[in-house]
């Protein structure tokens, strides 16, 4: 396998060993993004030159004895995280000409660490989209299938990865954005506990990076291999500086079990208010399955389960409830009379979220309430069982879709039936509203070829237990395979 394609894990090791070098590593991810990017547009903004002196630093510092994480593998950004020296601009053309004064927490730790960053990917506009293209930088598209999405938000990096575009990359998750696209470009993920990984300077370019806690959204790494994840995870855990880090550190607990065999696993597949699209279905089944062989305890029901429906509705206002202090008077006004005007037995998804927009801080709070009564409920579950196996989005990477610009007008299609578009992020919902870690793992193709994922999620702060599931499921399932 060419050296743009190895683990960070086999590069790390190769470098340790003197086999190759962080040029010759940086070289060949080069020459991979300016062989094959122009049809993916994956890399937004590349910062080659700088890549190499980080290379060449990286290369100067092992021959002197020194030894990091990370020193020397090859990384790229997601476009949302401030760099010093490159624009921020989260797609948005008003900001296109935005540089920031310092580096996000995680990409100073990525320097810390040592690795050589290639340049940033690409983002939808405001990273609002389960795609990823905006006016400045264009459309990315996915690597097995061009006339397909390669997802959103970290739609970028994901295709990034399957390209061979360096070992590892850094995104974020409040709906899926780090999982949809690993689940659609073929490639793992992991979207932490909320709070592990502080998320300063991942903030859009009009307001000022300040350590503010996020109410569901998260920074995460991606990568090849499920023990990519764990090495970057590694670096990216901890406390702001600024905040916690000044008198915290982290210490995550080990995981449950170190045996494929020794898991209790709940597989959750269908969901009350979207449908499980067929190559979806055969892809939890396929884990099952692999997990059942194993040894493992598979159950596919538990009364223990928290209400699926309502945990829809609180994620869906949850979501939606964080935007409305954006919106202009005008159209928030508009917003609570079309609320205003909805039947009280309308309980529709469409209802909830123009309910979620415009609601009280007083009812905000008893939405916050309804979600602790379902963290408990979670937390009684995984006295039972170890993971739940389910699934990312109901159906693999679906094709472009940017003739309607109004998200709520759009509509998915599961194997023949119309579903809204935004109903599909339920199920990544299912950890984000409770802030539960959760992994995406490949486990092959659809019958058109197109990469098909799950979601391993886990007991809250125990991130190693879901990550290490997906080692032992990639050495039963063969893992990443590049695009052909």
């Amino acid at each position: 396998m060419e050296w743009n394609l190895r683990s960070a894990s086999e590069m790390l090791s190769a470098l340790r060993a003197g086999d190759v070098s962080a040029v010759e590593l940086t070289d060949a991810a080069i020459a991979a993004i300016e062989r094959d990017d122009a049809a993916i547009n994956a890399i937004c903004v590349p910062d080659f030159d700088r890549a190499r002196a980080s290379a060449r630093d990286a290369d100067e510092a092992r021959a002197r004895g020194e030894d990091r994480p990370l020193l020397g593998v090859p990384v790229t950004v997601k476009e949302s995280y401030n760099m010093v020296g490159l624009p921020t601009t989260w797609g948005m053309p008003e900001y296109r000409d935005f540089v920031p004064a310092e580096d996000a927490v995680q990409v100073s730790r990525l320097k810390a660490a040592g690795v050589v960053v290639l340049g940033k990917t690409n983002v939808p506009l405001g990273l609002q989209d389960i795609q990823s293209y905006n006016e400045i930088y264009g459309t990315t598209n996915n690597p097995w299938n061009r006339d397909r999405t390669s997802g959103g938000s970290s739609g970028g990096s994901a295709a990034a990865l399957a390209c061979g575009f360096g070992a590892l990359s850094i995104g974020s998750d409040l709906a899926g954005s780090l999982r949809t696209p690993a689940h659609f470009c073929g490639v793992y993920a992991h979207k932490p506990t909320l709070g592990l990984a502080a998320p300063r300077g991942m903030t859009p370019p009009a307001i000022p990076p300040l350590p503010v806690e996020s109410d569901l959204a998260v920074v995460g790494p991606m990568a090849r291999t499920a023990r990519d994840l764990s090495l970057l995870l590694d670096v990216m855990a901890g406390p702001d500086p600024l905040t916690l880090g000044v008198a915290h550190e982290i210490t995550l607990p080990p995981p449950r079990h170190d045996n494929l065999g020794d898991f209790r696993v709940l597989v959750v597949d269908q969901h009350p208010f979207i449908a499980t699209g067929a190559a979806v279905q055969a892809g939890v089944n396929r884990v099952a399955d692999a997990l059942a062989a194993a040894g493992a305890r598979v159950e596919r029901h538990s009364p223990l389960l928290p209400d699926l429906a309502e945990a829809g509705r609180l994620y869906a206002q949850l979501l939606v409830s964080g935007n409305a202090a954006r919106f202009p008077m005008d159209t928030y006004e508009q917003l609570q009379a079309r609320a205003a005007e909805l039947s009280p037995d309308d309980q529709s998804l469409e209802a909830v979220r123009l309910r979620g927009i415009v609601m009280s801080h007083r009812d905000w709070l008893e939405v916050n309430i309804r979600r602790e009564i379902h963290r408990h409920g979670w937390r009684q579950l995984f006295e039972e069982f170890d993971v739940v196996l389910c699934p990312i989005t109901p159906t693999p990477a679906f094709p472009h879709n940017q003739d309607e610009p109004d998200l709520t007008k759009r509509r998915l299609d599961i194997d023949g039936v119309d579903y809204p578009f935004f109903d599909q992020l339920l199920w990544a919902g299912l950890a984000t509203m409770p802030g539960l870690p959760a992994t995406a793992i490949p486990t092959g193709r659809s019958p058109e070829g197109l990469p098909v994922g799950v979601q391993l999620i886990g007991p809250a702060l125990e991130d190693r237990t879901p990550l290490r599931l997906a080692e032992l499921l990639e050495q039963e399932l063969g893992g990443f395979q590049p695009p052909t």
